[in-house]
């Protein structure tokens, strides 16, 4: 088989949710994620850790009183993508070196650390999107 009919062939795997956006709603993020990617029969870190961390600031910071956000997952080829829209566009991440004694605020440069490649897409407004991808190649992503 080519490269061209083996991209072809490699199906295209995602999954969806709209969830509340509260502590309950971003735990629920990472429950929820952690299945869909067992049924996929990929492992679940450090994917679940890097939902955790989307999911906490989208309840945190991109939270607007009845206003959801939206978790999504892609599998394309070798590469897992991992999306959390919210409705506060105009609150685009920026990660930071939080203070030697800060309880919080180390969230995104775990996700430096842990994603391939990680970045923000302002979608139609009031929205944006905060994604993060990793490498689903069995040498480069291992629970």
């Amino acid at each position: 088989m080519n490269q061209k009919s083996a991209e072809l062939t490699t199906p295209v795997r995602n999954f969806s949710v709209q969830l509340s956006p509260t502590p309950r709603g971003a735990r629920l993020a990472r429950l929820l994620a952690a299945e869909q990617l067992r049924s996929w029969g990929l492992p679940q870190d450090p994917a679940r850790q890097l939902v955790a961390e989307l999911a906490a600031n989208a309840a945190e910071h991109g939270r607007v009183p009845g206003r959801d956000f939206r978790l999504t997952l892609y599998v394309v080829g070798d590469f897992l993508r991992i999306e959390v829209t919210d409705t506060r566009g105009e609150r685009l991440p920026c990660p930071q070196a939080p203070a030697p004694d800060a309880e919080s605020g180390r969230g995104l440069l775990l996700v430096e650390a842990l994603a391939h490649r990680w970045g923000v897409v302002e979608g139609r407004f009031p929205r944006k999107t905060v994604w993060a991808e990793l490498s689903c190649r069995a040498t480069e992503y291992t629970s």
